[in-house]
């Protein structure tokens, strides 16, 4: 099972291309922050990720989802990782807790995500949804801060250009097939 992860700023486009893969058969893995986001805001918590165990609920479901998902197919392609998550602890200014901490010494150790990961530019803007409430400029700074924690990891970032869909998703395939091998079908 090869495990690879979309990162990058806020409103990239990360989930637009993960559904686009996912439409064309990839075996794609949702972004967890989002869901523990929707999930709080249902229950009447308006900034979710100003609580103090946001971030450990986001590793713990990113983690249920990895083992749930287990190694049914040869290739995964995960929007978000333990390591992005790191990262927002990073540009919020916290300490890690515990769950996140050991789910980061988990995935690296067990090699959980292989170390080239898909990086995928901002597209100049971003819209603002219930889960998304950050500035551009600010969305810039996250990215920054994604780039430093996946370098400092030890991952080979590959460049996904601001682009149309269709061009994204021809190049993230590309490198999936040359990465993963022969045995992925075209």
């Amino acid at each position: 099972m090869r495990r690879y992860v979309l990162t990058g700023a806020p409103g990239a486009g990360k989930t637009t291309l993960a559904d686009a893969l996912r439409r064309r058969g990839w075996e794609v893995v949702g972004e967890a922050a989002t869901d523990v986001i929707a999930a709080q805001q249902a229950r009447g918590v308006a900034e979710p990720w100003r609580d103090a165990g946001f971030l450990d609920a986001v590793a713990r479901l990113q983690r249920q989802r990895r083992e749930a998902y287990g190694t049914r197919g040869l290739v995964q392609v995960h929007d978000r990782s333990p390591l992005c998550t790191l990262a927002l602890a990073r540009y919020l200014g916290r300490q890690p807790g515990r769950v996140l901490t050991d789910e980061v010494v988990r995935v690296l150790r067990d090699g959980a995500y292989q170390r080239q990961v898909f990086l995928v530019r901002p597209l100049g803007f971003v819209t603002p949804t219930a889960a998304r409430r950050i500035s551009y400029a600010d969305s810039l700074e996250f990215a920054r801060v994604h780039e430093q924690i996946y370098r400092a990891h030890g991952c080979e970032l590959i460049v996904v250009p601001a682009a149309p869909v269709h061009v994204r998703v021809a190049l993230v395939e590309a490198h999936l097939r040359r990465l993963a091998g022969p045995r992925i079908p075209r």
